[in-house]
């Protein structure tokens, strides 16, 4: 088993490797979490283990992870139904944005990209995220039959 990863991003060359990790991740609705007092999002996910599938050292897996955004300033969504409990969603990528389009200043939008045109757009103070593994997905999240991402197991000819 890979070793869990820890990931931290303070400007945009550091989200775009986050960017990579996530890609193709699901995340259920009620697994974001948005508070904004701590000006804090939260997003919950199971995301393909990246490493160990490219590396094709067993079968592709996927990983309960948690993607933190902190200094938050302003959370909105687009064409995302927040309140339909049971949607499930495929994170594209994440991009950031710097503000007013000047590369030296901390703060900017952060993109959450979804499938299906979907997307979550964070006004940041300046960027801070996290990416941390929590473990591996026992209960199969977005996983295809028995336990396996089928879209990510290449097809053997005898």
């Amino acid at each position: 088993m890979s070793p869990q990863l820890k990931l931290i991003a303070l400007d945009a060359d550091d989200l775009a490797v986050i960017s990579t990790h996530v890609q193709d991740a699901r995340v259920q609705t009620t697994d974001i979490v948005w508070r904004q007092g701590e000006k804090r999002l939260v997003v919950g996910m199971s995301r393909l283990d990246w490493e160990q599938t490219l590396a094709g050292e067993a079968e592709p897996r996927r990983l309960v992870s948690a993607l933190r955004f902190d200094r938050v300033l302003a959370c909105k969504s687009r064409n995302i139904d927040l309140a339909a409990s049971e949607a499930v969603l495929d994170l594209v990528g994440i991009e950031f944005h710097p503000q007013d389009g000047r590369d030296e200043e901390p703060g900017g939008s952060a993109l959450l990209l979804f499938a299906q045109g979907g997307a979550i757009r964070l006004d940041v103070e300046c960027l801070e995220c996290e990416l941390t593994d929590l473990g591996a997905d026992e209960l199969g999240m977005g996983l295809g039959v028995e336990g396996r991402d089928e879209r990510y197991t290449s097809s053997k000819q005898d």
